[in-house]
């Protein structure tokens, strides 16, 4: 189904950039030019590209939302965050040999606290090593 839609999507670009293209601007630069020898005249023709480019944009824009919504379905629920502090913190070799960071051993200092070993820690106290 995916498949189908991309395809039809890309028929629309290209189709929208022929008819932009086909178009007359007002420099008459990459335009059909005049001489309208048909049953629609200049005016007439204009307008006929005009409503086939809205159509065609229409269209496009369409098939870009429904290929988001389905691209956007076949994500798993979540954001990437829950994913890494699902885990923990950032990843470490267990060797010892990594390059990460060891957010363990930066604490702040111990403060003089009730005695009861729990004491409200000090915001501004600077993170020190922790001595092992």
């Amino acid at each position: 189904m995916e498949n189908v839609i991309l395809i039809v999507h890309l028929l629309l670009a290209l189709s929208l950039i022929g008819v932009v293209l086909m178009q007359r601007s007002e420099g008459g630069g990459l335009g059909m030019g005049g001489g309208g020898g048909g049953a629609m005249s200049a005016r007439g023709a204009a307008t006929a590209l005009n409503k086939l480019t809205w159509i065609l944009a229409t269209a496009f824009i369409c098939t870009s939302l429904v290929l988001t919504i389905l691209a956007a379905a076949d994500t798993s629920s979540g954001s990437i965050m829950d994913r890494l502090t699902g885990q923990g913190s950032a990843p470490a070799a267990e060797d010892g040999s990594g390059d990460g960071l060891d957010t363990d051993s930066l604490l702040p200092p111990p403060s003089a606290g009730t005695g009861d070993g729990e004491s409200a820690p000090d915001n501004d106290a600077p993170l020190v090593p922790r001595a092992d």
